[in-house]
C-alpha cells in the first residue's frame, strides 16, 4: 500500500479519536480550493468555466490555515484549478505542514520543475501529479499535447529531489482497461510512491458530457482493471474502496467526510455539487439535510456517483469501525 506507516498511524488516531468522541459525522480530509484558474482546458472539467473575475481571486494563506482549523482534518488536499498559479502557494503549503497535516498538492505539473525549489521534501507533503493514464490517452483527456511528457519529467525531478509523489486518475467510459494496466506498471516503474484512482463525475459546466460513467459502466471498468491485481501496484488509497469501485462493496456515500472549501465558502452538499455554500463548517454539518443525497436519497445528481470525495471516508470508515473492518482491510491490502 502506498502510504507511510506514520500516515496511517495519524489517520487512524485521529478517526478513533473522532468514533470514541461519538461523533456520526466529521471530516477526514478537506479539499482545499485556493484559486480556480488553470494553465489547461480539460474539457471533462468545469473549473474554468467560472467568469474572469472570479478566475482572478484567490484565497489569502490565513483564509486557508482558518478553514483547515475550523474542521480539525489531519489531511488537505489542494487542487484547483492550477495551486502553482498560486502565488502564496508556498506559504500555504509551509503553514499547513508546520501544523502538522499531511498535504497533497494536486498539479498537471506543468510548472513544477520551475517551482520545485519553493518547496523542501517533508514526510507530510505530496505532490500529487494528474495523469489519467498513458501518454496518447491523458494528452487527449487535457487536450495538449506535450503534456504527459511535461508530467513525467516533473515527477522524476521531484523523486530525485526527495519528495513524496503519487499520482491522481480520473476514468471516464472511454478508458482502455489494458492500457490503463499498462499506465500502472509505467508509474510504478517511475517510482511514484502510489496511485490514486476515481471515476470521472458529471460536472454540469465541463465541456464534455458525453464520457461520464454510470454507475454499472464504473462498476465493470474497475472490475477488469483491478482484476488479478500485480503485487507491485501500490495505491494510496483505501483498499476497500477500490474494492467499492470494483462492485465487491458496498457504501453509503459520506461527503462530509471530504468536504470542499473555496473562495466561495464551504461547499454544500459536497465538493461536487454546487447548491450554496456555507460560511462555516459547523453551519455545513448542521444545516444541510443531508437524507437529500447519496445512493439512498433517490436525488438523481447522485445516482452514478461513485466519487472518491463521497465514498472514500465511507470505507476509511469501515476499516475503524470494528474488528470485522480491519481485518477486511488487510486482506484487501494482501490482495
Amino acid at each position: 500500500m502506498g502510504v507511510p506507516v506514520s500516515q496511517m498511524a495519524a489517520v487512524a488516531s485521529y478517526v478513533l479519536r473522532q468514533k470514541f468522541a461519538g461523533r456520526k459525522r466529521f471530516p477526514l480530509l478537506l479539499m482545499l480550493e485556493p484559486l480556480f484558474r488553470c494553465n489547461l482546458a480539460c474539457p471533462g472539467c468545469g473549473k474554468i468555466q467560472y467568469p474572469p473575475e472570479v478566475l482572478r481571486r484567490q484565497l489569502a494563506p490565513e483564509e486557508c490555515f482558518r478553514a483547515v482549523e475550523e474542521c480539525g482534518v489531519p489531511m488537505v488536499s489542494i487542487p484547483g484549478g492550477e495551486p502553482l498559479l498560486h502565488p502564496q502557494i508556498t506559504e500555504i503549503v509551509q503553514g499547513l505542514v508546520a501544523r502538522g497535516k499531511y498535504v497533497y498538492i494536486c498539479t498537471n505539473a506543468l510548472l513544477l520543475k520551475e517551482r520545485l525549489g519553493d518547496f523542501k521534501p517533508d514526510k507530510h507533503l505530496t505532490i500529487n501529479v494528474h495523469l489519467d493514464g498513458q501518454k496518447a490517452f491523458h494528452d487527449r483527456s487535457v487536450g495538449r499535447e506535450g503534456v504527459y511528457e511535461t508530467a513525467v519529467a516533473g515527477i522524476r525531478e521531484a523523486i530525485r529531489r526527495g519528495f513524496r509523489v503519487t499520482t491522481n486518475t480520473t476514468l471516464f467510459n472511454n478508458a482502455d482497461p489494458a492500457s490503463v494496466r499498462a499506465f500502472f506498471d509505467d508509474m510504478m516503474a517511475l517510482g511514484v510512491e502510489g496511485m490514486t484512482l476515481s471515476p470521472g463525475y458529471s460536472y454540469e459546466k465541463a465541456a464534455d458530457q458525453g464520457h461520464f460513467l454510470a454507475k454499472a459502466e464504473t462498476k465493470k471498468l474497475f472490475a477488469e482493471i483491478l482484476k488479478d491485481r500485480k503485487r507491485t501496484w501500490r495505491f494510496n488509497q483505501s483498499p476497500l474502496f477500490l474494492k467499492f469501485l470494483a462492485g465487491e462493496r458496498d457504501y453509503p456515500c459520506t461527503p462530509w467526510g471530504m468536504p470542499g472549501y473555496s473562495l466561495f465558502g464551504w461547499q454544500s452538499p459536497c465538493y461536487l455539487l454546487q447548491e450554496g455554500y456555507c460560511k462555516t463548517f459547523a453551519e455545513l454539518l448542521e444545516t444541510t439535510d443531508w437524507s437529500k443525497y447519496g445512493p439512498a436519497s433517490g436525488n438523481p445528481k447522485c445516482a452514478n456517483c461513485m466519487v472518491h470525495s463521497g465514498y472514500e471516508a465511507s470505507a476509511v470508515g469501515d476499516t475503524f469501525g470494528s474488528f470485522g473492518g480491519l481485518l477486511r482491510t488487510v486482506r484487501a491490502m494482501l490482495g
